[in-house]
């Protein structure tokens, strides 16, 4: 498995932006289709956005179509959330995921972040 730590997150204003990034240890993070995810309070755990472990296919949801770009640099170990535009409705933990398969299923992910709280004021 791969260990994975998220940063970035933070108190934003409705229109504002952020960038998360998601922080990988282990040699074979190259190997792994990652994701982010975000859970409000009272929520299930919603994927946000996937991209196969060369960066050539990505998913983004509806909700964030247009407003979320997510990139990977595996010469750094990294994966990124560029949020643009944010909503109230973007509040949230958001975390990052590692898995095998290709999926938007949060039970597909093998290895998690502990998350990072964003929050947009209207």
């Amino acid at each position: 498995q791969v260990q994975l730590v998220e940063s970035g997150g933070g108190l934003v204003q409705a229109g504002g932006s952020l960038r998360l990034s998601c922080a990988a240890s282990g040699r074979t993070f190259r190997t792994y289709n990652m994701g982010w995810f975000r859970q409000a309070p009272g929520k299930e755990r919603e994927c946000v956005a996937t991209i196969n472990w060369s960066g050539g296919s990505t998913y983004y949801a509806d909700s964030v179509k247009g407003r979320f770009t997510i990139s990977r640099d595996n010469a750094k170990n990294t994966m990124y959330l560029q949020m643009n535009n944010l909503k109230p409705e973007d509040t949230a933990v958001y975390y990052c995921g590692a898995g095998v398969v290709a999926s938007r299923d949060p039970s597909n992910f093998d290895s998690w972040g502990q998350g990072t709280q964003v929050t947009v004021s209207s």
